[in-house]
């Protein structure tokens, strides 16, 4: 058996490469769905050579179920993308990091009606101070406009999204290698938003280089590092405590977003952060973390 700290390790790096993301999103000056295209067309790319050999292997050995599961998970992680990153250019950085971090909320929901979890108690009521927070976060942005509760629904979806994508893979990395899973499921996801793309009539050229730096530092740092190792923890921790490193994540993209671009979050963005947070550690918190198996 592996040790925790393992583990505890592996959250650290993925939750810290993941909150780069906006930083890199807003940097890069483009579109948002041709940024979102192309981060995950590029983390493709990075992973074809490494990826090939194990899926070719797996690919065999999977079910028409698993092909389904395997579409829907790209098809979800595109969508998602699509719909968050475009959150990003209507609202702050930190409302959008704080609202798609309930995707744990999400989660339980899809476990408990699946048969996987039970809806205890304190569930239900870590579930309502984090429907508190939304509505504190969504409250304050009313006074500042429309685009920003738009914003605000859009980072709600993206979380949404997330959660199918996560609650999936859980699924599915119970029985597929890592590389094998998610580079089909990026494969997917990057025909989506290619074919999203094309349909909102998105320019996909003309970009300078420090665009393109930043498009593929999005798709190195916080799609193949972040999100990999996600996939990664998903066959040893249930989906709903990957999702809850994702806490991490609105502490981190708002720090950065302080540093740089001077996005100092308002009283009801710390106050519905705090609440969202508290209500997902309230529903998270249950039982200890086991040690991982040798991998």
């Amino acid at each position: 058996m592996a040790s925790s700290r393992i583990l505890y390790l592996s959250l650290f790096i993925a939750t810290f490469a993941v909150s780069w993301a906006a930083i890199f999103i807003k940097f890069s000056g483009a579109g948002p769905l041709a940024t979102a295209f192309y981060r995950v067309i590029l983390a493709t790319a990075i992973l074809a050579v490494p990826a090939w050999s194990p899926f070719h292997k797996t690919i065999c050995s999977l079910g028409r179920r698993d092909f389904i599961l395997l579409a829907l998970s790209g098809l979800a992680l595109g969508f998602h993308f699509a719909v968050w990153i475009t959150s990003l250019y209507y609202t702050t950085i930190s409302n959008s990091t704080i609202l798609v971090a309930t995707q744990p909320i999400f989660i339980l929901i899809l476990e408990s009606l699946s048969g996987r979890e039970k809806i205890e108690t304190k569930v239900i009521l870590g579930m309502l101070a984090a429907l508190a927070g939304m509505a504190l976060i969504s409250g304050g942005d009313f006074n500042l406009g429309p685009k920003y509760l738009w914003g605000d629904f859009l980072a709600l979806i993206g979380a949404f999204l997330a959660g199918i994508y996560l609650f999936i893979g859980r699924n599915l990395r119970a029985r597929m290698d890592n590389l094998a899973y998610i580079f089909p499921v990026y494969a997917v996801a990057a025909l989506t938003l290619f074919i999203i793309c094309l349909f909102f009539r998105e320019p996909l050229t003309g970009f300078d280089s420090k665009t393109w730096l930043m498009f593929l530092l999005l798709a190195l740092i916080p799609t193949v590092i972040g999100h990999s190792l996600y996939n990664w923890l998903l066959k040893y921790v249930p989906a709903h405590k990957v999702a809850t490193t994702i806490l991490g994540e609105p502490i981190g993209a708002t720090i950065l977003a302080i540093i740089f671009f001077n996005q100092i979050p308002g009283w009801w963005t710390i106050g519905g952060g705090i609440l969202i947070l508290s209500g997902i550690f309230i529903v998270l918190y249950r039982s200890n973390i086991k040690d991982l198996p040798e991998v």
